[in-house]
C-alpha cells in the first residue's frame, strides 16, 4: 500500500486554479522528487500535504488514513494525528530566532510530551551529530550560516520520527557554496530509506538520488517517471522545454 495517495487534488487562490486534479501516490522508503517552474503549483501541493493549505476537492491518504477526502477534511484530533507522521523543511528556515539549537530541537516533543525530558536531549544531540552539528548546540541561529540552519531544520523535522519526510526548496534560500552540505545530508538519508518528497530546482539532485520525478507546469502534473525515462527521455513538449531551458541555464553559470 502506498504510504500518501493523492487523487484529483483541486485548489484555487480566488479565480486562480493552482492545482488541477492532481493524483500521485508514494511508496514506502521511495524518493520523489518534484520538479517544474516557479508558479507550476509545486509548493501549495507540498503544503496541503500537511494541511498548511486547504484545499477545495480530492483527496489525501496518508498510511491509509484519510487526511482529507473528496473534499472533506478529517476531525481536528484525527488531522493532528495523521499530519503528525510527516516532518515538513522549509525554504526560509523557520527557527525560533530566540532558542539555541538544541531549544529549537527539543520544543516539539516537549509540546506534546513525547518522552521523558533526558529522551529528547538524547535525541536532539543524536540528530545534532546525525547533520555535523553536535558543536551548535547551545548556539543561537543568528550565528549559523545558511547551510547550518537548514541542517538544524532538518534535524528538528526528525525529532519527532516522522514516517515521512517533506522538503519544500530546501537549498533555493543559500549560497551555492552552501547547498552541497544540505543535499549531503539529505542523500544520507535517501540512503537509509527515508520516505522523501523533495520539491527542488536542484536538476543533479533530482537526477541522482530520486526513485521517480513528477514534473508540474501550470497545476498540473504533466508527465512522471524514472530520473532515466524523464531527463534522458522526455515524452511531453513542456517537459523537454523545460529541462533545455534549465540545463542551458546550469551550463550559463
Amino acid at each position: 500500500m502506498a504510504v500518501v495517495e493523492v487523487k484529483e487534488l483541486k485548489k484555487s487562490f480566488g479565480p486562480l486554479e493552482v492545482l488541477k486534479r492532481i493524483s500521485f501516490e508514494v511508496e514506502r522508503n521511495e524518493v520523489i522528487a518534484v520538479i517544474g517552474p516557479s508558479g507550476s503549483g509545486k509548493s501549495t501541493m507540498l503544503r496541503s500535504l500537511v494541511h498548511l493549505e486547504e484545499v477545495e476537492g480530492g483527496t489525501i491518504a496518508i498510511q491509509g488514513e484519510n487526511l482529507v477526502l473528496n473534499g472533506q477534511y478529517a476531525k481536528a484530533k484525527h488531522l493532528k494525528e495523521i499530519t503528525s507522521k510527516m516532518g515538513m523543511v522549509f525554504q526560509q528556515f523557520n527557527l525560533f530566532p530566540h532558542l539555541t539549537v538544541i531549544q529549537n530541537l527539543e520544543l516539539a516533543p516537549k509540546l506534546v510530551k513525547q518522552r521523558a525530558e533526558e529522551g529528547y536531549r538524547k535525541r536532539a544531540m543524536d540528530l545534532l551529530a546525525k547533520v555535523g552539528l553536535s558543536d551548535k548546540a547551545d548556539v543561537f541561529p543568528s550565528k549559523l550560516s545558511g547551510g547550518q540552519k537548514q541542517r538544524v531544520a532538518i534535524a528538528r523535522a526528525l525529532m519527532m520520527n516522522p514516517e515521512i519526510l517533506l522538503f519544500d526548496e530546501p537549498t533555493s534560500a543559500l549560497d551555492p557554496e552552501l547547498t552541497g552540505e544540505v543535499l549531503d545530508v539529505m542523500k544520507e538519508l535517501a540512503k537509509e530509506h527515508m520516505t522523501m518528497i523533495v520539491v527542488t530546482h536542484e536538476m543533479e539532485f533530482a537526477r541522482d538520488v530520486a526513485d521517480r520525478v513528477l514534473f508540474m507546469d501550470q497545476g498540473e502534473i504533466v508527465e512522471e517517471g524514472s530520473p532515466d525515462e524523464l531527463f534522458g527521455n522526455p515524452k511531453k513538449e513542456r517537459t523537454k522545454a523545460f529541462l533545455s531551458r534549465t540545463m542551458r541555464n546550469r551550463s550559463a553559470e
